[in-house]
């Protein structure tokens, strides 16, 4: 063991996005959920089916979420949003034995900060074998369906957990949601997305941006690899 491991010995509050951090990006979860958005926006507005892609996809890059940009624009029943396009196959997320060890030795407490729902997000926990082991779930509709990146629903979730961010740390794959948890004290841990499936929202090893205090290419490699308050000393030499 080296002493160089990323040093998260003052956190004793682990903060996880879901999507694609939780899970391996190539896991075809995402796609499935962003083909139903398209379904549910052309369908909403009657639009064609590539005209209501590149709606969907403005909306996310203006507002966060394509559902914030609908409920700025458009009357919609949200519930109904929701529900639909998070009715996929959940299956295909990998198992993954490695994290549920290395989630179970984290000091302190452990949530989930999503922009999906709850119900997701409990799907998701449930099949990846990790629901048992966090504190609580803080989704979109708990957020005042005010998405990340937006301040305010940081804001929420830090209240509603009466975070103390300095010793909190959040783990993502999105490059701007990070820089807002930055600039309010969190340390940012950046779990990149695979090559081939990274957007405007994501960075490759070297092109990290500065509010990035760590990053990985494997969420469970990287939690195996920091040192916590509860690592063995003689795990540092």
């Amino acid at each position: 063991m080296t002493a160089n491991r990323p040093d998260l010995t003052h956190i004793d509050h682990w903060v996880f996005d879901l999507d694609d951090t939780l899970y391996p990006s190539d896991a075809p979860v995402m796609a499935q959920v962003s083909a139903r958005m398209t379904e549910y926006v052309a369908r909403l507005l009657d639009l064609p089916h590539d005209e209501a892609r590149l709606l969907q996809k403005s909306y996310w890059r203006e507002y966060g979420t394509t559902l914030h940009g609908l409920m700025a624009n458009h009357p919609l029943d949200i519930r109904e949003y929701l529900d639909y396009v998070h009715d996929i196959d959940h299956g295909v997320i990998p198992a993954n034995p490695g994290l549920i060890r290395q989630l179970s030795a984290l000091p302190g407490k452990r949530l989930v900060y999503t922009n999906g729902s709850l119900k997701h997000a409990e799907n998701v926990l449930a099949h990846l074998g990790i629901d048992h082991l966090f504190d609580d779930i803080f989704d979109v509709e708990a957020a005042g369906f005010t998405p990340k990146p937006h301040r305010a629903g940081f804001d929420r979730f830090a209240a509603r957990f009466d975070l103390p961010v300095p010793s909190s740390v959040l783990f993502e794959d999105s490059v701007r949601n990070l820089k807002t948890a930055h600039e309010m004290g969190f340390t940012t841990v950046l779990i990149r997305a695979k090559e081939g499936l990274r957007t405007e929202d994501h960075s490759r090893a070297g092109e990290d941006p500065d509010h990035v205090h760590f990053a990985a290419d494997c969420l469970t490699t990287f939690l195996g690899e920091m040192r916590t308050s509860t690592t063995p000393e003689t795990d540092y030499d």
